[in-house]
């Protein structure tokens, strides 16, 4: 949404905001479903149970056709191969390896280049990623590609757990449908074009929350999808003021890494199951949890690769994952540096919910959510530093140098000092003797988005080596 309509939309009363966002929300209903989406998402369970053989076969046909598109059709690419074969190099761009990786920031700096020359962005589908940096990427899909990847969100996000995109559900997000500055409810806007309680994570302090708690009774809410850290604020809400009458179907979080103290604290508060999703708005990569508790990844949408630099990772090690999308041919982005980490599972890696897409053993979140030690080792997820015994509501934790982390938390009513000491000693224990300052915030920020980082680095890993260069010993 431009400026010029978010201060129109932030001016309309109430009722007004939750007419415009039913009329959005229906425009957003035609691109994303049709009259094949029910038989796309019967085509998307089906594949669950394919052979290794078929998933091979079918992913490298997929994968022989979009980098053909790419090198031949889209303009970005088609000049980079030109220039390459301009200096003599002749590896084929059939082969993945051969091409190199594609950055967030090429992407941002002409994102029509990488839109094939036979299509128009007039008829496509724009989408705006949210931008942590403040930097925000464009994007462009055909309704057709849009409705694929709707389709099998459903297969996977809602046919498993027993619900569908007809259920009355609520969405924790960071779009701004309520002022940040307003400090009396609605915190939140109703969209009938998705059936959809959209509420603000804006808004979520603990004299706040309880507004919300109403609103999902009031609009008779099933289920409820968000970012991590804005459900688990509203569990803890929950929890603390005993309210055992919120009871939901399901529990769908997404965008940050879900940690064993916040699947506790979210299961208990809303007495029902908490699945993990993965995923991001360039639609080169997808994961959903099973009734088992695995991960697994979605084939359709995209090749990934685990590197450590411009190798394969050993098998088992955390290190960034680089993706190539398979669903939008239209827009491929080919080895495309996602910016988070995770490892995989080996190939044929069997799951006791007798599905044959692969498993992902981990998503440790972004590349640079990553601690380093003195020694030099990365320290990615740190969720057994905040275990459910600790009162405490929420925290980040800053590396400021080397030998120095700063710990920001809101405390729970029942905070006392040993609480500190545990976090600094859990911390010292992963990392060695880094000194340990703990910071009391009434609310530790979040990014220009909404979003919130459990972890931020200051210490890069050229300082990282830079110091283990010319530092002593």
């Amino acid at each position: 949404m431009s400026e010029t309509l978010l201060r129109l939309y932030n001016r309309l009363p109430n009722s007004a905001r939750s007419v415009a966002a039913s009329i959005y929300g229906y425009v957003i209903r035609r691109q994303r479903y049709s009259s094949h989406t029910d038989r796309l998402i019967t085509e998307a369970l089906e594949r669950e149970r394919w052979t290794p053989d078929q998933w091979k076969a079918w992913r490298e046909e997929r994968l022989a056709f979009i980098l053909n598109r790419a090198a031949t059709r889209v303009p970005y690419y088609r000049e980079q191969w030109a220039r390459r074969r301009s200096k003599g190099d002749r590896s084929s761009w059939e082969h993945l390896e051969n091409w190199p990786i594609l950055g967030k920031e090429a992407l941002r700096e002409n994102p029509k280049a990488l839109v094939a020359d036979d299509c128009d962005v007039r008829r496509m589908v724009h989408l705006h990623t949210s931008g942590t940096t403040g930097k925000p990427l464009s994007l462009w899909q055909t309704r057709e590609t849009v409705q694929k990847w709707y389709a099998v969100f459903e297969a996977r996000c809602h046919h498993w757990y027993g619900v569908s995109r007809f259920d009355r559900w609520a969405l924790l997000g960071g779009k701004l449908v309520t002022p940040v500055h307003q400090c009396r409810p609605p915190f939140w806007v109703w969209n009938a074009g998705l059936q959809q309680l959209y509420m603000s994570s804006y808004h979520l302090s603990p004299e706040l929350i309880p507004y919300y708690i109403e609103a999902i009774k009031k609009y008779r809410v099933t289920y409820v999808e968000g970012y991590t850290s804005s459900v688990c604020a509203l569990a803890q809400q929950i929890l603390f003021q005993g309210d055992a009458d919120l009871r939901m179907r399901m529990i769908l979080t997404s965008a940050e890494p879900l940690f064993d103290h916040q699947r506790h604290a979210i299961s208990s508060a809303f007495h029902c199951p908490v699945r993990e999703t993965y995923g991001m708005a360039e639609s080169v990569a997808a994961a959903s949890e099973c009734e088992a508790g695995r991960l697994h990844l979605w084939p359709e949408a995209g090749w990934v690769e685990v590197i450590e630099g411009n190798e394969p990772a050993v098998a088992g090690c955390v290190r960034s994952l680089v993706c190539t999308g398979l669903l939008n041919a239209d827009m491929p982005l080919i080895r495309y540096q996602v910016g988070d980490r995770g490892f995989l599972l080996a190939e044929g890696t069997a799951c006791e919910c007798g599905r044959t897409l692969p498993v992902v053993g981990s998503i440790e979140g972004r590349t640079d959510d990553v601690l380093y030690t003195l020694d030099g080792r990365a320290i990615g997820r740190l969720d057994h530093v905040f275990k459910a015994d600790l009162p405490v509501r929420e925290a980040q934790i800053v590396q400021e140098a080397l030998d120095r982390v700063r710990v920001r938390y809101v405390p729970a009513p029942n905070f006392t000092p040993n609480a500190g000491r545990s976090i600094a000693e859990r911390l010292q224990a992963r990392m060695g003797p880094v000194t340990v300052i703990l910071e009391k915030v009434e609310h530790v920020p979040r990014e220009a988005n909404g979003k919130f980082r459990a972890v931020i680095s200051r210490v890069s890993r050229a300082g990282l080596n830079k110091n283990r260069q010319y530092g002593p010993g």
